[in-house]
């Protein structure tokens, strides 16, 4: 975060090196501040995409030029934390879900965690965490819930698990126990389903 806001002190200072056109929806104003924020998280080596689609969705909105410049100040330094939370080869689309993770109160630890404990990409299961507590699940219950599916649950069976946890919740059930009870069965399901490929692959076993 150091490297970013030092990043951030020298693009104001010089002219901002190829800026995207489409900041030219930008007011005078915010243009350069938001140029300068874009070509620091360059230098950081974070994803800058997600920096412009964020200052458009302001213009868009008939922001005003503080409140598109906090945003994309506070969406730089969301991705600087998931960098030091996943690491430095996280991809850009993993650093988005983990910046989104952490802006609906999830732990970097929690971050940590998942990326050591699972070989694939993390952008699936970090969607599903930010979208269960966008679905009224405590930030401690979705984290464990998506912690002990994580290492061996594939994606499809992630977003099946989420999906059965909104059903539950529209239901009426309590978002923890919702969470808790879907988690369950997944892990169940999992299990079935790696015992059966491990079965498979035991040559001359029935």
């Amino acid at each position: 975060m150091i490297l970013l806001v030092a990043a951030t002190l020298v693009a104001l200072q010089a002219p901002a090196q190829g800026i995207d056109p489409r900041l030219e929806r930008l007011d005078s104003i915010t243009r350069p501040i938001v140029a300068a924020l874009v070509d620091s998280a360059r230098v950081a080596a974070l994803p800058t995409e997600p920096l412009v689609q964020r200052a458009l969705e302001g213009a868009t909105k008939r922001a005003p030029a503080d409140r598109i410049v906090a945003a994309v100040r506070r969406l730089a330094l969301d991705l600087g934390h998931a960098r030091d939370a996943l690491g430095p080869t996280a991809s850009p689309t993993e650093l988005g879900a983990a910046a989104a993770a952490l802006r609906a109160g999830a732990h970097p630890a929690t971050l940590t965690e998942l990326r050591r404990i699972r070989r694939e990409s993390l952008t699936v299961p970090l969607a599903v965490l930010t979208d269960l507590v966008g679905s009224g699940v405590p930030v401690d219950s979705a984290a464990a819930a998506v912690l002990s599916l994580a290492a061996k649950t594939r994606d499809a069976d992630l977003v099946e698990f989420r999906r059965a946890v909104e059903r539950d919740i529209a239901l009426g059930a309590p978002p923890a126990s919702a969470t808790a009870a879907a988690a369950a069965v997944t892990a169940e399901a999992t299990a079935v389903q790696v015992n059966a490929g491990a079965r498979q692959q035991r040559p001359g076993r029935p």
